[in-house]
């Protein structure tokens, strides 16, 4: 059975570009949301192998999305992946404390590089 990814960004532009980049990688998206409460109320019905949240969410936070996906969801922390369009040096000190397998760089996202940092956790 391939990846199944659930993402979560604000952009509905970027939801669209990265559902077709995965799903031409061999990876399943299995939902997307645009906010903290729509990824929650998705998430545990979904039953992703990884979630891809964006550090920033408009007005709300990634970072306080993959806390909560800890406290309250069945998704295992090492499953969630944050992405940005910022360089990874320039974000590591905020999300060190957060519960997430990586940091991925939006322009780096692929198939390939999500089956790598789940092979690696």
């Amino acid at each position: 059975m391939g990846l199944r990814c659930f993402i979560v960004d604000d952009s509905t532009d970027f939801l669209d570009a990265a559902r077709s980049r995965l799903e031409s990688d061999g990876v399943t998206v299995v939902g997307v949301a645009s906010t903290i409460d729509a990824a929650l109320a998705q998430l545990d019905g979904a039953e992703p192998d990884v979630v891809l949240v964006d550090v920033n969410l408009g007005s709300e936070s990634g970072l306080d999305l993959a806390r909560r996906i800890q406290t309250e969801t069945t998704v295992d922390p090492a499953q969630v992946v944050l992405i940005s369009t910022h360089a990874a040096e320039d974000l590591i000190d905020l999300v060190e404390s957060v519960p997430a397998a990586a940091l991925l760089s939006k322009t780096a996202l692929s198939g390939v590089a999500l089956r790598r940092i789940l092979d690696d956790r």
